[in-house]
C-alpha cells in the first residue's frame, strides 16, 4: 500500500505542506505470499453508521451530495492531484464507474488543493468519468480529518459506511465489494468487524487493543483504566487526536507510541508497589481524564 500524508505536523524532509509516503503495508506483503483460496477476504462493518451528509458543488457548478446517489453504492474518494498513488488508481476507478454505472456512484473530493481549475484541467486530462468536487473544511473534518491519500469510504446503498481503504487499494477489492453489497456471487470471503476507530475515529472508546501497544503486564481492570486514560489524554504529536485516536489513525506515530508505553509502564509499577506494600494502588490524577 502507499499513500500520501496529509498535513503533516512534523517537518519531515521534503515539502512541509505535504509528504509522501512510500511504505510497502505489511498487509500487502503477507497477502501476497498467502495461498490465493485465502487471499480474497472482503470484511465489512457490523452495524454500520450513515455516513456523514454533505452538500457541494462540483467542479461543473452542480449540485453534488450523499442524498442524490441514494440507492447506489458510493465510493467516497478523498484524492489529491499531486499524489501519486491517488493518480495511480484512477484508471480503475474509471473502469469501475463504467461496467457498474446504473449501480455505483464515484464522488472524488480534491484535498489540499488551492486552484479548482487546475483540478479541472486534470480531470480533463485523465479522463475522469465520475463526478469531482472541492474538499470543503466541513467535510474533512466530519470524515476524520483525512490523514492520508486516497481515503475512500465504501457507503452501501441505505447510505452507511461499511468499509473504509487508506492507500492505494487493490481494485479487484473494490469490485468485491460492490459485487457482494448488490447481492451477486463473490470468490470471496466475507468477514464482519466492529468499528473500533478503523473507520470514525470517534469509536476508539470501544477498542480493546491499539496498533503497537503492549498491555500483557496488566491485568484486567489496569488494562480498563490504561485504556480510559488514552481515550482521555491528548497525543502531543500536533495531530489533535486522543492517543488511542493516533494509535488507530497512524501506527507509525512514534509519539504516541512513546506515550501509551508510558502509560502503560505508570499503571503497571503503581500496581506493583501496591502489590509489595499490601495496599491498594491510588488513582493518579490526570489533567484530561474523563470522569
Amino acid at each position: 500500500m502507499f499513500s500520501c500524508l496529509v498535513a503533516v505536523p512534523v517537518l519531515l524532509s521534503g515539502c512541509g505542506r505535504t509528504q509522501t509516503a512510500h511504505a510497502d503495508s505489511s498487509r500487502a506483503a503477507a497477502t501476497s505470499q498467502e495461498p490465493p483460496q485465502d487471499a480474497n477476504v472482503i470484511q465489512f462493518v457490523k452495524n454500520p453508521e450513515g455516513a456523514p451528509a454533505f452538500q457541494l458543488n462540483d467542479l461543473e457548478g452542480k449540485s453534488l451530495s450523499l442524498g442524490e446517489a441514494r440507492g447506489k453504492i458510493v465510493l467516497l474518494n478523498f484524492w489529491a492531484t499531486w499524489c501519486g498513488p491517488c493518480r495511480a488508481e484512477i484508471a480503475d476507478l474509471v473502469d469501475l464507474q463504467k461496467r457498474y454505472a446504473d449501480k455505483l456512484e464515484i464522488i472524488a473530493l480534491a484535498t489540499d488543493e488551492d486552484d479548482a481549475d487546475d483540478v479541472r484541467r486534470f480531470v480533463l486530462k485523465s479522463g475522469i468519468n465520475y463526478r469531482v468536487a472541492m474538499i470543503s473544511d466541513e467535510v474533512r473534518r466530519d470524515y476524520g480529518g483525512i490523514a492520508a491519500l486516497p481515503t475512500s469510504f465504501v457507503i452501501d446503498t441505505q447510505g452507511r459506511v461499511v468499509q473504509k481503504h487508506v492507500g492505494l487499494n487493490d481494485p479487484t477489492i473494490y469490485e468485491l465489494e460492490v459485487k457482494a453489497m448488490l447481492g451477486q456471487p463473490v470468490d470471496a470471503k466475507v468477514e464482519y468487524f466492529e468499528d473500533n476507530g478503523q473507520i470514525f475515529l470517534k469509536n476508539a472508546g470501544r477498542a480493546t487493543e491499539l496498533p503497537g501497544v503492549d498491555f500483557s503486564k496488566l491485568d484486567a481492570k489496569q488494562k480498563s483504566l490504561a485504556l480510559r486514560r488514552m481515550n482521555a489524554e491528548s497525543c502531543d504529536c500536533g495531530c489533535k487526536l486522543t492517543l488511542a485516536q493516533c494509535r488507530i489513525n497512524d501506527s507509525a506515530c512514534r509519539v504516541s507510541l512513546a506515550l501509551t508505553a508510558k502509560v502503560v509502564s505508570q499503571i503497571a509499577h503503581s500496581g506493583a508497589r501496591a502489590v509489595g506494600t499490601g495496599k491498594e494502588p491510588t488513582k493518579s490524577a490526570t489533567p484530561n481524564q474523563q470522569p
